[in-house]
């Protein structure tokens, strides 16, 4: 079940921008994680990418999520997202890369 807040911001996103880069993307979010001390509503942004609930950001839901933001990517243009946040090097994003990532905009 998707937060009032997620959804929200999704409207917010739309009236005010009609669709936004990624870094734009992860700019916006940034500023809400700073914005909260609520680990859970991190979470919950980390699942709205996790569409499969392995724990994982891979390409393909990369992809969904940034379409449905009405973003359309190029696979290198995903591949080169995921190498940026991917700190391991094993090709998707974990929960603490995803953290990393929202926090350091």
């Amino acid at each position: 079940m998707e937060s009032p807040h997620l959804e929200a911001s999704d409207s917010v996103i739309f009236r005010h921008w009609g669709t936004i880069d990624f870094p734009e993307f992860l700019t916006m979010m940034a500023h809400k994680m700073k914005d909260t001390d609520s680990e859970e509503e991190i979470r919950e942004a980390f699942r709205v990418f996790d569409k499969d609930g392995n724990g994982f950001i891979s390409s393909t839901e990369l992809r969904h999520v940034m379409t449905n933001l009405g973003e359309k990517l190029t696979d290198e243009e995903v591949d080169e997202m995921i190498r940026e946040a991917d700190i391991d090097g094993d090709g998707h994003i974990n929960y603490e890369e995803f953290v990393t990532m929202m926090t350091s905009k």
